[in-house]
């Protein structure tokens, strides 16, 4: 069975539903052969990232950069998780394999910043984004949560293949 790793910062009301959405979608019952673990950005592990077969990311854009959670997140697998960086310090080729990932960014006012830093890191681990960002302004809406469990239904669907 394929392990999906949903992994996400959501303090406030609008992130929650979002990661609801994602999680949900991951779960449809129309997908089989997946399971799928949600883990809070500040309680995931590198163990949770290697067991992995695919990840969902999901963070807020804060003073445009991803949340510090994700961050934290990030700094704490990087290494274990095989990331790699050049001489220069940019992204170098991941040693995890080309596994695929989706992710969605809420902001308030602008997401650009949140979506450049994530995919800057998801480079150097050597993952693929497997479906376009999901980047929801403002407040919530149907639509959105609508677009949050595509997501997570399309990541998952391509794991079960």
């Amino acid at each position: 069975m394929a392990t999906l790793l949903v992994v996400q910062h959501a303090p406030t009301q609008n992130l929650r539903r979002l990661s609801a959405a994602v999680a949900s979608g991951a779960g449809d019952e129309a997908i089989a052969g997946v399971e799928v673990i949600s883990r809070p950005a500040l309680e995931a592990t590198a163990a949770d990232v290697l067991a992995a077969d695919g990840y969902v990311l999901g963070t807020s854009a804060n003073f445009g950069y991803m949340s510090g959670a994700l961050k934290h997140f990030f700094d704490t697998i990087f290494l274990e998780a095989g990331g790699a960086l050049s001489a220069d310090g940019t992204a170098a080729s991941g040693r995890t394999g080309k596994k695929p990932f989706g992710l969605w960014v809420h902001g308030r006012y602008d997401t650009t910043g949140a979506v450049r830093s994530v995919l800057s890191i998801t480079q150097a681990l050597g993952w693929v984004q497997a479906a376009a960002t999901l980047e929801v302004l403002g407040d919530l809406t149907p639509v959105d949560e609508e677009a949050a469990y595509e997501l997570g239904a399309t990541v998952a669907a391509l794991l079960s293949a």
